[in-house]
């Protein structure tokens, strides 16, 4: 194969933007299966020139302003496009094509690469990650730059921590507006109901305050009298209040049931983004574990039984956001690695020695050569658009950066077994010791 060829192979048919499209619209695009695998997406005109590209990062960072989404979601994403995206022509060699990537890629990476062709128009997307694995097919041809970008990508790992978290989050809202969809459709149900029900009793009010007028009118004969005491009998008939009181407070109690649901996950999404929170501070990492299950509810829950020992702990400082990214990984891993169904077995305790979290399922587990892989940088087991390679190379960092450890045990047949371990606050260690 040609390294002209070579470049067409990695193009991904990905379908234009136009510039006058809502940032809301793009923003649910990002969120399809077919678009999960790509950080930006092309903003194209109507000659099929390359216009821009729009960024995760870019959508992530004004929904993430208070009424971001609300202030700018109707805006045209032209505004808030790159002007100045990399492009690459497909005419281009692999070599030349990756040095022309290297040369001008910026930290952390947030957009892919638009490919062009002879004549400057939009052909597909290219996405760095699929472009070093090409090269790396070619390590005797691959030339001292190349080397050193792919050591630079691999020690910048942590600065793509918002990249993957970004990633990951069109999974995770789904995932979240998945169970959101249940209460919201028999609250919806029921307010139609209530709607229904409440018809007869207004009618009834309508029916008895004419009778009032009439009984209050001196010149009401006993014609119009009669009328207006037979149109309030058949509307208290119609209406039923004797039996309506209880279908009402049913209606009343399933409502509330539902909208308490529906502030419970809210209230979960928020404590898992901690939004409103200080980068880091001192928490129960039982409320962690605690909010990534709630998160992950609808990746497990038709796949594994969740079982939790947690016990009492105390708190230590750490940036909850991360830590709840690193479970709901390991989490979402666990689900995704059990064959019809199976366990998941929680558990948490303190000691001496630190806070430990352990995270244990029993799926497919792994082999030894693959166990010895899973924290470097872009490896995956997933086929290719389905996974980074960066999940566990990230949680891995942002363990090692809060002073804990992060160890895996795994046996084919038998599943696998993660185990945190974050250090004590000094005073607790101390008392602990005492």
């Amino acid at each position: 194969m040609t390294q002209a060829r070579a470049l067409q192979s990695l193009m991904r048919a990905v379908e234009p933007l136009a510039a006058s499209m809502s940032i809301n619209e793009v923003a649910d695009l990002f969120l399809a299966a077919e678009h999960r695998a790509f950080l930006s997406l092309p903003v194209v005109d109507d000659q099929g020139l390359p216009l821009g590209l729009v960024s995760r990062a870019t959508l992530q960072d004004i929904f993430m302003q208070r009424f971001g989404r609300d202030l700018r979601g109707r805006h045209p994403v032209g505004e808030v496009m790159n002007p100045a995206p990399l492009i690459v022509s497909l005419e281009a060699g692999l070599e030349e094509a990756a040095k022309q990537v290297t040369a001008q890629l910026q930290y952390p990476i947030t957009e892919d690469f638009i490919l062009i062709d002879g004549h400057g128009h939009y052909c597909g997307l290219g996405t760095v990650l699929d472009l070093l694995k090409a090269m790396e097919a070619r390590v005797a041809q691959r030339n001292r730059v190349l080397r050193q970008a792919l050591v630079d990508l691999k020690e910048s790992q942590a600065q793509l921590l918002q990249s993957e978290k970004m990633a990951s989050l069109g999974q995770m809202v789904a995932g979240v507006a998945h169970e959101l969809n249940t209460p919201l459709g028999y609250v919806k149900n029921n307010v139609q109901l209530l709607r229904e029900l409440s018809a007869p009793l207004f009618d009834l009010a309508a029916a008895q305050a004419h009778l009032g007028q009439c009984l209050n009118d001196p010149g009401c004969d006993e014609a119009r009298l009669g009328e207006a005491l037979q149109a309030a009998e058949q509307a208290r008939r119609q209406a039923a209040p004797e039996l309506l009181a209880e279908d009402l407070q049913q209606l009343y109690g399933d409502t509330l049931y539902g909208l308490e649901q529906i502030a419970e996950l809210v209230v979960g999404l928020k404590d898992f983004a901690r939004l409103d929170r200080a980068m880091s501070e001192e928490v129960d990492l039982n409320d962690c574990i605690r909010s990534a299950l709630l998160i992950a509810r609808n990746h497990i829950k038709d796949k594994a039984e969740v079982v939790q020992q947690l016990g009492e702990l105390p708190r230590v400082a750490c940036a909850p956001s991360q830590i709840n990214q690193v479970l709901l990984n390991l989490l979402t891993n666990a689900a995704q690695a059990i064959d019809g169904v199976g366990r998941i077995q929680i558990r948490s305790w303190a000691d001496e020695q630190g806070v430990h979290v352990s995270l244990q399922d029993n799926g497919s587990g792994m082999p030894a050569e693959v166990l010895a892989k899973i924290f470097d940088p872009f490896f995956t087991t997933k086929p290719v658009g389905q996974g980074t390679g960066l999940g566990l190379s990230i949680s891995y960092k942002i363990i090692q950066d809060h002073g804990g450890q992060i160890r895996v045990a795994s046996e084919p047949g038998r599943g696998t077994r993660f185990l945190i371990s974050l250090p004590l606050p000094v005073t607790v260690a101390m008392k602990r010791s005492a």
